[in-house]
């Protein structure tokens, strides 16, 4: 057993618990980066374990009724068709295997768009609220087309990075259903969108042969108590600052990845 990778995991667990997001934000990179993991094998590991984690904390959101139904299915009806597609395509292309380039440089833009979505995560939602209020009509009758679209580029960016399922997710949720989601409500409809869709782009990157059972088996003896933890108080704890934290180490290593 590897302490350094429990310590990894639970770290994870409990911010993805407390805020729904650093789940393939943080633990990617750090596979990469710091573990010397390659490229598909972190993204095929890292689906496996956001999902094993996320689902110990839908459970228990469901039952604290945290969870918004309807548009969690409108999400699916974009997410997981196109992980579906993304996978056919990275196998045909060998995306994973012989142009591991391309999955970091995807890495680190995906890195970039989400420390910038949770920057400017309260100007999008006061700008969103100002829309909703001076058309109402027309901004409502556009949320369910829109929703699937963001299915659709979290679909994406999820199967080829395991990122954005979380930070991005939450900025577009926030801006789509401005009053609609409270701080409570919006991390457990983020957390329960992640969890099919995470396990469909796992069960390929597992057929695809990108999955380190060793290394997963490592990271959720630390996450599951570390997403528990952190479900039990999120929406309790001030999390702005917590926020700011990820952002600027997400920023951090977008530019390491992203500058020779």
């Amino acid at each position: 057993m590897s302490w350094m990778n429990v310590f990894c995991g639970f770290g994870v667990g409990l911010l993805v618990g407390l805020t729904g997001v650093g789940g393939g934000s943080l633990m990617t990179p750090i596979l990469v980066l710091i573990f010397g993991v390659a490229p598909a094998t972190a993204v095929g590991t890292d689906l496996w374990f956001a999902g094993i984690t996320k689902i110990t904390g839908a459970a228990l959101l469901q039952s604290q009724r945290r969870v918004d139904w309807e548009v969690v299915r409108r999400l699916w009806m974009g997410s997981l068709p196109v992980s579906v597609v993304t996978l056919v395509w990275m196998h045909y292309s060998g995306v994973g295997q012989a142009k591991p380039k391309l999955i970091l440089l995807a890495l680190g833009w995906a890195l970039l768009v989400t420390s910038f979505a949770m920057i400017f995560k309260k100007r999008t939602h006061a700008f969103a609220q100002t829309l909703r209020k001076t058309a109402p009509e027309r901004f409502k009758s556009v949320q369910p087309i829109l929703t699937v679209f963001a299915g659709v580029i979290l679909g994406f960016l999820v199967t080829l990075t395991s990122v954005s399922a979380g930070a991005l997710g939450t900025a577009m949720l926030l801006y789509l259903y401005p009053f609609r989601m409270t701080p409570a409500r919006l991390v457990g409809t983020d957390i329960m969108h992640a969890v099919p869709l995470t396990f469909v782009a796992g069960i390929g990157h597992m057929i695809l042969g990108d999955v380190n059972f060793s290394l997963l088996g490592n990271l959720l003896i630390g996450s599951i108590p570390g997403i528990l933890l952190g479900t039990l108080f999120g929406g309790k704890v001030p999390e702005a600052w917590l926020r700011a934290a990820i952002a600027l180490v997400l920023a951090a290593v977008a530019a390491k990845l992203l500058i020779p």
